[in-house]
């Protein structure tokens, strides 16, 4: 299973590029599933529902299933689980994209908005293999991709995949 991050700052556009090129990569035949990593608590339940109440009296996982979707919320107690752990839960597909996971050593493809004030990520990181950006940059040996033509995006990383 093919694994490739989307990083950058808050605010860079890291989601808007993900959900942008994902329709294109399945209109491709390729089988796509997404990870998004949070550093805040969240919760996919809403209070009152009973799949909320069932984790508020203390189930340590709760399936939640009807004809259309599954979903299963698992509660942690310690450390935050692996990556790599968590991939190995999931479906084989063609392509994970994994929002989030920055520190994790993996390939990533950048989104990088000068504008924004932020330092590259890419300079730190040799596991960042391109960069999507709204500006002339200089990458070194990185790809560079045009991040306001997610079509590009798509291409490349159909071609990195095979």
């Amino acid at each position: 299973m093919k694994v490739l991050g989307i990083v950058g700052w808050s605010g860079s556009g890291k989601t808007t590029l993900l959900t942008a090129i994902l329709p294109m990569l399945r209109s491709a035949a390729l089988r796509v599933s997404t990870v998004k990593h949070t550093h805040h608590d969240f919760d996919m339940d809403r209070p009152g529902k009973d799949s909320f109440r069932h984790r508020q009296a203390g189930a340590h996982e709760v399936l939640i299933a009807s004809g259309t979707r599954w979903a299963l919320l698992h509660e942690v107690e310690g450390p935050e689980v692996p990556l790599p752990e968590l991939l190995a839960k999931m479906d084989p597909v063609d392509l994970v994209l994994v929002e989030g996971y920055k520190t994790h050593p993996f390939p990533k493809l950048e989104v990088h908005r000068p504008l924004l004030g932020k330092p590259p990520i890419w300079t730190e990181m040799p596991d960042v293999i391109a960069v999507a950006t709204d500006s002339d940059l200089d990458v070194g040996q990185r790809t560079i991709l045009p991040l306001n033509d997610p079509a590009t995006v798509a291409h490349w990383i159909m071609a990195w995949i095979l």
